[in-house]
């Protein structure tokens, strides 16, 4: 690796045990390690500016903006409405709802922990009264939440295909599949664990209550056929499709459900401009990190000593899947696109690795980080809204955990899971 990564993976370890931030630890390593070894540091500021001053990352802010309005807007409410009249009466139906609910609504958010707040301070509640062990129920909602950055719109996608310079638009289709597959393997052990409680029974709905609650649902699950219709049909570009998002949720919003208040607008655009900036400044700080990485010869040397020690392909994505779900454990997908891509990339090019299979694998493992601890954010938010500690969530995460990991083999290993719907297209 070198003296220049060993420094810079050694500050950026520490400063993360320290508890600093994510993006001010990949910033100090990175200006320390310049420093240190003399390297122009007039290129941190520029490098800074260009990773951010690029059209196709509007998509971030738009996103998350349309994910909040849509909340507010009262659409996860009527998904999990619509969710309940069709499965909530099956025994472990509210669980079954949870997972239904988490990917209808990723594919309006785009994001993890906005999916699990939005859905959970409504399902896990419920889930208790149910009968549900709070534990499980929060691990379920958090493990479902992840689905989040699987099914498109993801924000991952967008920064991954920004990194490795893919089509954002055959990521989001590539997704697809995986993300069902992912949430089918959640049902699953959700089911099996469910046996052990004693669940309240529900009437089956009626064919004109479950009519009624699709009705009200309808804009909601609208949402996904608009974003990504228009993608394909070359009406719209990914970041275009993001700002059609924010208007359409406006306008389900104001004129069709009614819930939205022109006084909530100032707190959303709020919101929305903070939590674009903490993703922003780590896109800006990754990039120096990853500056470096390649510059200095650190991903080559790295690339050619694992194909050094192996040249089985199947030995090497397990190795880096392997290293992405260490990875996931300590930090966010968007950093770890900046640091690892760079590496990766010189090894599945050799290996004859599709970028686009890649981009869904990577990011499946990133979505497990997302629920594994210790730094997992969304058992952090289902923490919060469940009021449990952390070391209990821990516990009940674990057959999710199992779960997701074994979707990430099938994944990894049968390509068409992924590619088969983008090659059915032609993209």
């Amino acid at each position: 690796m070198g003296s220049v990564g060993i420094l810079l993976f050694t500050l950026f370890a520490l400063l993360l045990l320290l508890n600093i931030p994510i993006a001010a630890s990949l910033g100090l390593a990175s200006v320390i390690t310049m420093y240190v070894f003399n390297l122009p540091v007039k290129v941190y500021s520029y490098t800074m500016y260009a990773a951010t001053a690029k059209f196709t990352l509007l998509a971030i802010p738009f996103f998350i903006l349309a994910g909040m309005i849509m909340e507010k807007a009262g659409i996860s409410k009527r998904l999990i409405d619509f969710a309940n009249k069709a499965v909530g009466h099956m025994r472990g139906g509210l669980a079954i709802v949870s997972v239904l609910t988490s990917s209808f609504f990723a594919a309006i958010s785009g994001s993890g922990p906005a999916t699990v707040a939005a859905l959970g301070s409504i399902l896990i509640p419920a889930m208790d009264e149910e009968g549900y062990d709070k534990g499980m129920a929060s691990a379920l909602l958090a493990s479902a939440g992840a689905i989040g950055i699987i099914i498109p719109p993801s924000i991952a996608f967008v920064v991954y295909g920004v990194v490795a310079q893919v089509s954002i638009g055959k990521l989001f289709i590539a997704g697809i599949v995986p993300g069902l597959l992912f949430g089918i393997s959640l049902i699953a052990v959700s089911l099996i664990v469910s046996k052990k409680y004693k669940l309240k029974k529900h009437d089956v709905a009626t064919p004109k209550e479950l009519f009624d609650s699709f009705k009200e649902s309808f804009w909601g699950l609208l949402t996904p056929f608009i974003i990504l219709g228009g993608i394909y049909g070359g009406i719209f570009t990914p970041t275009e499709a993001a700002g059609v998002a924010v208007f359409y949720g406006l306008f389900v919003g104001f004129f069709i459900y009614k819930e939205l208040k022109l006084k909530d607008l100032g707190e959303l655009l709020v919101n929305a401009s903070v939590s674009s900036a903490v993703v922003m400044l780590i896109v800006s700080s990754a990039s120096v990190f990853a500056w470096i990485i390649t510059t200095q010869g650190i991903a080559s040397k790295i690339a050619a000593a694992v194909m050094a020690a192996t040249s089985n392909k199947i030995v090497i994505l397990l190795m880096i899947n392997i290293i992405l779900l260490v990875a996931g454990m300590f930090i966010d997908a968007i950093s770890a696109f900046y640091i690892l891509l760079p590496i990766f990339i010189p090894i599945l090019n050799t290996i004859g690795v599709d970028l686009t299979l890649f981009g869904v694998i990577m990011t499946v493992n990133l979505a497990i980080g997302q629920v594994t601890p210790p730094v997992g954010v969304n058992l952090y938010v289902a923490c919060g809204i469940a009021d449990i500690s952390l070391s209990r969530i821990s516990k009940s995460v674990v057959p999710f955990l199992v779960a997701s990991i074994i979707a990430l083999m099938f994944i990894t290993y049968i390509p068409a899971i992924s590619l088969w719907l983008p090659n059915l297209l032609g993209l």
